[in-house]
């Protein structure tokens, strides 16, 4: 951890090792933590019975997947759950028995769009709060760097309704929003997105989005603060092709190509006031810039209110 760089009064700890290309936690039954492995295929718990602040081992929960990434549990008691599972190009869902540790593929619920890796292949999922907790979200990102999509599933956040099994749209012109997260006062969900590339060091930013159903994010032709992409889109003929009420701003812009990936938001308990419901986010950071940028997490202050 020599690497790392921390403000005064925090510091850092390994919670689990052995755990390649760890990308989405979520914590399940029993205080457990679940872990998707995307590249190696794998869900596993890294369960700390002691609560000693460290994984007393690595349990592969389900394996032989297609790049599983977003999680999400719905538990009916404490023992028994569904485990919601994206993988590349298919939302399935698990049984999962909190005494047992193990869990049994239920069904397959619904096709998504697949893609090679390093085409936005990953799917976030994000259960909604009170009264629409059965609605789950899917993000589902783009197919390229900047382009009219002919799959019309992509470039979104989509839903899918775990009792009615009605799925479709839920926001739009979201290029890769990679992870979705409420906030604990307002209830509304939080996105980190990633723009295009190919516009030099510095455009466009990269963002942090409140998403609302209906709305349109407005890639591929506006990015931030509703700047038209004019380097792709030159219609602007009938009218200015980046403002309210059809596009949306961003709410937060980052430096372009931090690469925005983990969201989350500072509880009350056991953070100094200031903090409270401040975001953290973090930047994967650049691959493609001439100075690099990222690598890091990052604080946003917010009110109580977001």
């Amino acid at each position: 951890l020599s690497d790392f760089t921390l403000p005064p009064g925090f510091s850092m700890s390994i919670f689990a090792q052995n755990v390649p290309d760890a990308r989405v936690m979520v914590w399940g039954p029993k205080g457990v933590m679940f872990v998707s492995e995307t590249s190696e295929g794998k869900v596993v718990a890294l369960p700390d019975t002691n609560s000693d602040g460290k994984a007393d081992e690595v349990r592969v929960v389900i394996e032989n997947l297609d790049s599983p990434h977003g999680l999400a549990f719905k538990c009916q008691s404490e023992k028994l759950c569904d485990l919601y599972v994206a993988e590349k190009s298919a939302l399935s869902v698990f049984s999962y028995d909190a005494e047992t540790g193990n869990a049994v593929k239920t069904e397959k619920l619904l096709d998504l769009p697949g893609g090679i890796v390093g085409t936005h292949f990953t799917r976030t999922l994000l259960f909604l709060g009170s009264p629409d907790e059965d609605t789950l979200l899917i993000s589902a990102g783009s197919s390229c760097n900047v382009c009219f999509e002919e799959d019309a599933r992509r470039a979104k956040i989509l839903f899918y309704h775990i009792r009615t099994r009605e799925s479709g749209d839920y926001a739009k012109g979201l290029r890769n929003s990679v992870f979705l997260e409420l906030h604990p006062v307002t209830g509304k969900v939080w996105a980190t997105e990633m723009g295009r590339d190919g516009l030099g060091d510095d455009i466009p930013p990269d963002e942090l989005n409140i998403i609302e159903k209906g709305k349109h994010y407005g890639w591929p032709i506006c990015y931030g603060k509703n700047i038209h992409d004019t380097n792709f889109d030159k219609n602007t003929y009938i009218r200015n092709p980046c403002m309210e009420p059809m596009e949306t701003p961003s709410l937060v812009d980052f430096p372009a190509h931090s690469a925005p990936l983990g969201l989350s938001f500072i509880p009350e308990e056991g953070w100094a006031e200031e903090y409270w419901h401040n975001a953290l986010v973090a930047y994967h950071g650049s691959w493609n810039r001439s100075v690099p940028t990222g690598y890091k997490i990052v604080r946003v202050k917010l009110d109580e209110r977001g």
